[in-house]
């Protein structure tokens, strides 16, 4: 699994590790333990959840009930903070506060992380709120081929983006 983590002063470096914890109870090792609150121990992971070989959660004590979990937002930052459900080991569909987020026919719902927002029957597209205030203003699809942003902050998404490469990078954009 691939993650990059900075130095505080600017500069990140590219790390490969190998999985060494099984974080969603699965029998599969998904996440890397590593020390990132300082206190000595390797109880912190960072996990890849959704297989694709790139790390896309931060699990701050990850076997405590009260565990931290941030989610990537796709730009490579730990921008989403959610909270473990429940006690005991979390598992990915375990976590996550719920968002407000608005479907595409303009219905107000709550949810997430995971929801079906392209009403494909799946619910496999992420939620994200980056700037904390409970309502969604991003949504990833499962693959990564498209996205959909909330330029205005009212709750209902803009702007699709769609990566047709599959490079990563967004080639085209439309407003919804």
């Amino acid at each position: 699994m691939d993650y990059c983590l900075g130095a505080g002063d600017g500069t990140a470096s590219m790390f490969s590790g190998a999985p060494d914890v099984d974080l969603d109870g699965d029998g599969v090792l998904d996440a890397v333990a590593l020390d990132f609150d300082g206190d000595g121990l390797h109880d912190d992971v960072l996990a890849d959840l959704d297989a694709d070989g790139i790390a896309d959660h931060a699990v701050l004590d990850h076997a405590a009930p009260d565990a931290e979990w941030f989610t990537d937002d796709g730009s490579g930052t730990w921008a989403v903070a959610a909270t473990a459900a429940g006690s005991g080991a979390a598992t990915p569909s375990s976590t996550g506060s719920a968002l407000r987020w608005q479907s595409l026919d303009g219905v107000e719902l709550t949810g997430g992380p995971l929801v079906d927002f392209d009403a494909d029957g799946e619910v496999d597209d992420r939620l994200l709120d980056s700037d904390g205030d409970g309502l969604a203003d991003r949504v990833i699809a499962e693959d990564r081929s498209s996205g959909y942003v909330d330029t205005d902050g009212d709750g209902r998404m803009d702007v699709r983006l769609v990566d047709s490469d599959g490079d990563g990078l967004a080639d085209d954009a439309g407003q919804l």
